[in-house]
């Protein structure tokens, strides 16, 4: 079977680690291929990393808000190129993807990671998304926490899927002295402990929290070191909040590294402080670099942590109990090796590209052999969506 994968990637971050992931886990039968939205030309990084790997992918080359250009585009390469199902990513892929997807007559699966709501535009959007989902043969979700979201967005139960996140553990080596060296570099001088984090600078990741709750940490500890890796529209006011709080030798922010897989394991504890998350990239990769983590219990964070048993999960918002789980951790080196190897094992065993790619062989599979493949269609009607072989044998759609 031939899958095409259809998104909106301004970099290689998370959503698309996951892609390539699943990419390379699939069995030989079922060929992945993707197409990607220009993005004033920020989807290439994305695209090359899956060049190398061997995979066909190539940018679209008409985008929104030209709507019939994409559609007709779109509608060519999944007849062209001969797709059996496609998987959207993203609010942008699922609002233009289904419509071609529809009318070239194959399945189309949506995969929601998460909700932001960061702007009011992203809001619409989001929005908007909730409603398409309604009408896609399958909403994948990447956590149960994500999947009770989208359930109460309308979808019915038996078009959503679970399939969570998933990581390659031996992506990660141990710590060693040039990589803890490149880590305190960023400060003017070395810090005994160093705390990381990483994620968009944006209102839902909640970061504002953790530079207040870096000032309650530097009380106990005044030689630990926060380094927080990322870009987005906050940077400049939580440069001004690390100024305020007299920070500037504790805390420091750095831009988005592709390469953070090869510094994870030189951190002594990682956080995350968000507001939302569908399941967390980071908190997976902290764990396979067998480092331990304190965040916000929102979302599918808790699927992966367990709380008191490999991390501390503290309530969203709440600077304090996101300091003392910190500082628990940072004065207990024992503590901290144990919730190291514990997340390590937990993603090790639990969150495998193996595993995640039975599960959506299956899931493609039972689409394609005509299961589950009713919707509802705008006016009400069932549409159900034919197979390439039945188009076939009845001349296409009308």
């Amino acid at each position: 079977m031939r899958i095409a994968h259809l998104t909106a990637s301004p970099f290689f971050g998370g959503p698309e680690r996951q892609m390539l992931g699943l990419a390379l886990s699939l069995p030989f039968d079922v060929e992945s291929r993707f197409f990607s939205f220009p993005e004033r030309g920020l989807c290439h990084p994305f695209l090359e990393e899956l060049t190398r790997h061997g995979f066909h992918a190539e940018a679209l080359a008409s985008n929104s808000p030209h709507y019939f250009a994409v559609q007709r585009e779109l509608r060519e390469k999944l007849e062209g190129q001969k797709i059996d199902l496609l998987c959207c990513h993203g609010y942008k892929a699922g609002l233009l993807g289904r419509p071609a997807a529809r009318r070239v007559g194959i399945p189309v699966v949506r995969v929601s990671r998460g909700w932001t709501a960061a702007t009011w535009k992203v809001r619409l959007y989001e929005m908007l998304d909730r409603i398409n989902m309604r009408f896609m043969d399958r909403v994948v979700c990447v956590s149960e926490g994500q999947a009770a979201k989208v359930r109460r967005a309308g979808v019915p139960d038996e078009r959503v899927s679970v399939i969570r996140n998933s990581i390659f553990t031996d992506r990660f080596g141990e710590p060693d002295a040039q990589g803890r060296a490149f880590l305190q570099s960023f400060f003017l001088k070395p810090r005994e402990f160093l705390i990381g984090a990483a994620g968009r600078l944006s209102p839902e990741k909640g970061f504002e929290h953790l530079v207040d709750s870096a000032a309650h940490v530097v009380r106990m500890q005044p030689n630990a070191g926060f380094l927080l890796f990322g870009d987005g529209p906050l940077r400049a006011a939580l440069a001004r909040q690390i100024a305020s709080r007299g920070l500037r030798n504790n805390f420091v922010l750095a831009d988005f590294r592709a390469d953070l897989d090869r510094w994870l394991p030189n951190f002594d504890v990682f956080s995350l402080p968000s507001y939302t998350e569908g399941l967390p990239n980071v908190v997976l990769e902290a764990f396979a670099a067998r480092v331990p983590v304190v965040a916000t219990a929102v979302g599918g964070t808790p699927e992966v942590i367990e709380d008191g048993l490999n991390g501390f999960l503290v309530p969203p918002g709440q600077p304090v109990p996101l300091a003392d789980g910190i500082n628990r951790l940072l004065s207990n080196a024992c503590l901290r090796e144990t919730f190291g190897m514990a997340g390590y094992y937990r993603v090790r065993d639990h969150f495998t590209f193996e595993a995640q790619a039975q599960q959506y062989v299956r899931l493609f599979r039972d689409l394609l052999e005509g299961k589950s493949r009713q919707t509802h269609a705008p006016h009400g009607k069932p549409h159900v969506v034919p197979t390439r072989s039945s188009r076939a044998a009845t001349g296409g759609e009308k």
